[in-house]
């Protein structure tokens, strides 16, 4: 089947329409539409296509080109209005609307607690709130914190609670290049969340369960009691957990970063691989059954049930969810005959997911899902016909290797982009680990089946074991060779969609031989490499102070040109988690390397002085005696709590602004800035605004 021309895109209709679907919610996502607009495009478009019915032959060919644009037309109003709906904002019944005149708010848990570091975390729904004395129904769910206690630790899924504290929104650390946090709950209609003493909530005692989801949470816990109970050493069974489930909260994070590093961190991210694994084992068992006809009926029945059971085992996470969808479409493609168009199949299940909900566009891992699967399909031939080997074994492993290679082209933009890294031996640690797992993901299977049986399921949990220690150990010693990633790549959305044109012109030219595909991908890389040089000089050119938000904790970066040197708390540098989540964003996103020292920049006992401004530190009191002439600064953080007032630090220093430090507690920040604001003078609280930022 041709790849290109008319007839290519006759046979996949699904494509013509997902690009304009994706438009409309780009669009939607970035432009703020009223209904209104979204309808009115719409009845125009409708108005156009119903016009062209009507008119002559030789006028609907002249006009063809606005038939095919009324049609576009009316699926970008699609995508829009299905963006529009989809935020809860635009309900009228959304928590949002009387969070804050509720005086008491009906929630009911929708999932088991999770246990954190000083308290409980549940997802829960919001049903209904007290405004002015009457109960009125709501929509929307929150994020609720119990401090541990006895009372907290009976909460289960389906209870009911009642709260009478007011919700907080949910707000972003503001640190330089860091984490959408704020985004990312929105997405999932969560913008609220609230941390409650036992004073702050009581709990009715009915139980509001849903029959399928009390089903999937069953046997979510009954899997993870059988890994818990036979697979052998506390990191094995966080990684069995995670690998078969998606369960991740038993993982070793340093563990987690060395899959990262090593680029096998799709491994215990449950996704398209494992689906894909057992796709591969069902076609393995049902191949002695193909002589048979209704094998052909059957097959795909079976397929999909096992493939839809196992998502269901999984908890039907988003990330399964769409790989399940995924392989059904392919699955349902397959069974219809040899005329099934792979690229209008792919479409076709990415067009009914961003249907179902049109913010999986931007998820990261429904990106990376379809351009893994759209990059093997395009280039794995291409690749593996590049070598041929006579020896079987040989080629079997250049043609995993071949896969893995193949997946990597079309997602290495969007790694980048996300994830600031490459990891360099990604064929080595995948060649091992990606077998490896699979062996473990059957071996879990065959442990659900035998773990009833004695001495079966003892020896089947130690295999497990076995294999994840030897995965596990591969995966770290890769991970402590220095050059087994680069990091620190920054590449901006500009960049990004040049590399996807540098990338598309360049397979062009090496798989159909057409060298203005090099001259193209020649083109566009010599405008990547102009930003790239742009952006280098920017870096070069930089002198800024950075006061992080992280909360009980001082964390300072003073950067100059590349270069920066941390100010903060030595206990962070001993917190890798905190420092790669907090710290690690801001330092790719400026390009910076640690050193030493900066050779323009003055940094004394509390005081750092650039070309133009000047920062006091102060986590201390200070006595001092009034001196004749205000001393003069541009700014002055506080940090540290200390016992000190802003209007005796005004009749000695003559400073404009004030930054009060994460670290000081939020009864004596209202302190302050009630100070601030009767002498006139500009604040900002990290812990409330984000981090702070400026130039030197």
């Amino acid at each position: 089947m041709p790849r290109h021309g008319k007839q290519f895109w006759r046979s996949a209709p699904f494509i013509r329409l997902i690009i304009p679907l994706t438009a409309g919610i780009v669009l939607a996502a970035h432009v703020d539409l009223s209904l209104t607009k979204i309808f009115i495009s719409g009845v125009i478009a409708i108005s156009i296509l119903f016009f062209f019915r009507f008119i002559s032959s030789s006028h609907k060919y002249q006009f063809r080109w606005l038939n095919g644009l009324s049609v576009n037309m009316l699926v970008v109003c699609m995508g829009a209005a299905l963006m529009y709906f989809q935020n809860i904002e635009h309900n009228n019944k959304w928590i949002g609307h009387y969070a804050g005149d509720a005086k008491y708010i009906s929630v009911t848990l929708q999932e088991p607690l999770t246990a954190k570091a000083n308290s409980y975390k549940a997802l829960a729904s919001v049903g209904s709130v007290l405004v002015n004395g009457q109960w009125v129904m709501v929509k929307g769910n929150i994020l609720l914190y119990f401090k541990k206690d006895t009372a907290a630790a009976a909460l289960q899924y389906g209870s009911q609670v009642i709260i009478q504290k007011t919700l907080q929104p949910i707000t972003n650390s503001g640190n330089p290049g860091g984490f959408d946090y704020k985004k990312y709950c929105a997405w999932q209609d969560i913008h609220y969340q609230v941390y409650l003493q036992p004073k702050d909530y009581f709990v009715t005692g009915k139980l509001n369960k849903d029959l399928l989801t009390e089903t999937l949470i069953n046997a979510r816990n009954n899997v993870l009691s059988i890994f818990r109970k036979w697979v052998p050493g506390q990191t094995e069974t966080g990684v069995a957990e995670a690998l078969l489930i998606g369960y991740r909260d038993d993982l070793d994070k340093d563990l987690v970063r060395s899959y990262s590093n090593t680029g096998v961190v799709h491994i215990i991210a449950i996704s398209g691989l494992h689906l894909g694994m057992i796709y591969g084992l069902l076609l393995l068992l049902l191949k002695p059954l193909r002589k048979f006809k209704w094998i052909r009926i059957i097959k795909p029945l079976i397929i999909l049930a096992v493939i839809w059971a196992f998502t269901l085992l999984a908890g039907a996470v988003p990330s399964i969810l769409r790989s399940a969808v995924m392989f059904s479409f392919i699955v349902t493609g397959e069974s219809l005959g040899r005329r099934t168009n792979i690229y209008n199949t792919l479409a076709a299940s990415a067009f009914c997911l961003l249907v179902y909900d049109p913010y999986y566009f931007w998820d990261v891992g429904f990106q990376l899902s379809y351009t893994a699967v759209l990059s093997i399909v395009l280039f794995m031939k291409p690749i593996y016909h590049g070598f041929y080997f006579k020896n079987k074994i040989l080629n079997i492993i250049w043609e995993l290797n071949a896969i893995t290679l193949s997946a990597q082209v079309l997602t290495l933009p969007i790694i980048l982009y996300y994830f600031h890294q490459f990891p360099n031996l990604f064929l080595f640690t995948n060649f091992i680990a990606v077998p490896l797992s699979g062996f473990i993901l059957y071996g879990e299977l065959l442990l659900l089946v035998l773990y009833k049986i004695p001495l079966l399921n003892s020896l089947t949990g130690k295999i497990i074991s076995f294999l994840i220690v030897q995965m596990d150990g591969v995966i770290e010693r890769t991970d402590r060779i220095p050059f087994s990633v680069t990091g620190n790549i920054q590449v901006s959305l500009a960049q990004t969609i040049l590399l996807y044109f540098v990338v598309c012109f360049f397979a062009w030219w090496l798989v159909k031989k057409k060298s203005i595909g090099m001259f193209y991908g020649l083109s566009f890389l010599s405008i990547f490499f102009l930003l790239r040089t742009l952006t280098l000089i920017q870096e070069q050119q930089q002198h800024k102070l950075i006061i992080y938000n992280i909360p009980q904790h001082n964390a300072i970066d003073v950067i100059e040109g590349n270069s920066f040197l941390f100010l903060g708390d030595s206990s962070l540098r001993e917190k890798s988690f905190l420092q790669n989540f907090h710290l690690q964003p801001s330092r790719v996103l400026y390009g910076v390397l640690e050193k030493d020292s900066l050779p323009n920049t003055f940094i004394g006992n509390h005081f750092i002085a650039g070309a133009h401004r000047s920062v006091l530190f102060i986590d201390k009191p200070l006595h001092f005696i009034q001196p004749k002439q205000k001393i003069p600064v541009d700014i002055i953080v506080i940090s540290g709590n200390p016992k000190i007032r802003l209007t005796q630090l005004a009749t000695v220093f003559n400073c404009p602004q004030y930054v009060f430090g994460s670290n000081n507690p939020l009864w004596k920040i209202r302190y302050w800035k009630k100070d601030a604001d009767s002498l006139h003078l500009r604040h900002h609280t990290i812990s409330e605004q984000g981090a702070f930022e400026v130039n030197l």
